[in-house]
């Protein structure tokens, strides 16, 4: 077996001053540009994932990343407040309200896109 000494996940943007912009400042997480021009954002909980330039990029086609909160009313405002467009989906499968969250079908969650049309959302952890 192999002994690990660590782990990060990663995943690709198109604009990495944007996504910079928006992971500091939008949603207010630590991000530093390492030497190799890959963002490194520290994660609540202490994890860390890396945003890496990519001239080809696709937005992911599922969440890549899910922020659990205690209050998502407060956090779609907080979202909202800082630009951040949570009514993603129209579809009545994911039974969004009119603030883009889904309620009584799961966890209270909402989504939201990163400026290289990644999503991702905020959740209740029950």
């Amino acid at each position: 077996m192999v002994a690990f000494t660590d782990s990060f996940s990663g995943f690709s943007v198109d604009d990495l001053d944007a996504a910079e912009t928006f992971y500091g400042g939008a949603l207010g997480l630590q991000v530093v540009r390492n030497d190799m021009s890959i963002l490194e954002i520290s994660l609540p909980g202490g994890s860390r994932v890396i945003a890496y330039p990519k001239a080809d990029h696709e937005p992911a086609v599922f969440t890549i990343l899910n922020f659990v909160v205690d209050d998502i009313d407060a956090a779609v405002d907080a979202l909202n407040a800082a630009g951040v467009v949570t009514k993603i989906y129209e579809d009545p499968d994911y039974g969004t309200d009119a603030r883009g969250i889904s309620r009584g079908r799961g966890p209270d969650i909402a989504w939201f896109r990163d400026p290289a049309g990644n999503v991702l959302s905020v959740i209740v952890a029950r």
